[in-house]
């Protein structure tokens, strides 16, 4: 089976880099080494989900069989078909994913906007939205940081999400987002619009280069807040790093103790200026443009509407579904698959 499983390619660069790793001197380039070593596993991790996916069709012809006069087969085989169909949409998704660090881990930044409280709440129901995408994803999540809202929701929440083409697939997430719903925390009941920002960047490791001089940053350490168990508010452990040329903020409160919040909150920092050098170079295309914007009412990129109709719908693409509770329970792929071939149709016009 070739179209975006493509085996026999995988299968003839997988032999390659295994060419690769086999020479002696292979190891002597640490850094070219690892990237080839990252490319190797997730190769074999397509492969193998392309046998899966093979060994699902024919148990499949199998059930459908008996499916007609079986109940516990025909259940097994709708089972199965929902399977096969996710691992489809999993494969067509990643073939269109080709960037130079689409296969990275994401870093990923919520900021609530316009709004006060309804926009607080309604960070933290995007935050549950990409964690519960994530949870499905089988990818693993790190809160780095949280700044909780004044009545209700968060302020801003950093998280770093690790898994296979993570950055790739989230990146299509970076913008503002705007909320349209009956507040709770009005006693009125009356209709509210709010905002919430996304961030991403892909998480770089230690081999790519960023220039961070120590002239042109400034450390604060604060009480941390919060959730956290005995450890936190004991010790002022919690780290806030300002990049003074580009006024990039980070903060990590959510380590064991100061210095492993300054070390994830430098590696978070390394990877803002990276994404933020990767955004000067695509200055002229219009794939950034909305997370430029102010989280404000005309920069968004998607709507989600509980009131007075029901409605999620991305202004990009114009793709749209009426089940807002999935949506808001992290099923996002069909919007993050729209928003790939959009960008694919651009590109390639």
């Amino acid at each position: 089976m070739g179209g975006f499983f493509d085996a026999p390619g995988k299968q003839k660069r997988l032999a390659e880099l295994e060419a690769l790793v086999s020479d002696p001197t292979f190891w002597d380039d640490s850094e070219k080494a690892q990237k080839v070593m990252g490319q190797r596993s997730r190769l074999e991790r397509a492969l193998q989900l392309q046998k899966d996916f093979e060994t699902g069709v024919s148990d499949a012809e199998v059930l459908f069989e008996f499916a007609e006069t079986d109940a516990e087969s025909r259940n097994e085989l709708v089972a199965l078909l929902g399977k096969l169909e996710a691992d489809v949409m999993a494969a067509e998704i990643q073939s269109l994913l080709s960037g130079e660090t689409d296969a990275n881990n994401a870093i990923c930044s919520l900021q609530s906007g316009a709004g006060g409280t309804d926009a607080q709440d309604f960070a933290q129901m995007l935050l549950r939205m990409y964690l519960r995408w994530a949870e499905r994803k089988g990818f693993k999540v790190e809160i780095l940081d949280e700044q909780p809202g004044s009545e209700a929701g968060l302020k801003s929440a950093t998280f770093r999400i690790q898994g296979d083409y993570a950055y790739g697939l989230l990146a299509t997430e970076a913008g503002v987002h705007r909320l349209v719903r009956i507040s709770p925390f009005n006693s009125g009941g009356s209709r509210e619009t709010s905002f919430a920002s996304m961030f991403v960047s892909p998480e770089i490791d230690e081999n790519i280069k960023v220039d961070i001089q120590d002239k042109d940053l400034r450390i604060d350490t604060y009480r941390s807040s919060g959730a956290g168990g005995q450890h936190v508010n004991v010790t002022d452990s919690a780290v806030r790093i300002t990049h003074i040329p580009t006024n990039t903020v980070v903060t990590c409160q959510n380590q064991r103790s100061q210095l492993q919040n300054r070390a994830v909150a430098m590696q978070v920092l390394r990877s803002k200026l990276y994404e933020l050098e990767l955004e000067k170079r695509r200055a002229d295309s219009a794939e950034l443009e909305a997370t430029k914007m102010d989280i404000s009412f005309g920069s968004q990129i998607r709507n989600y509407v509980l009131h007075p109709y029901r409605l999620v719908k991305d202004t990009r693409t114009k793709f749209e579904v009426s089940d807002v509770d999935a949506v808001l329970d992290g099923d996002i792929d069909d919007f993050i698959k729209e928003f790939l071939l959009y960008k694919k149709g651009v590109n390639s016009g």
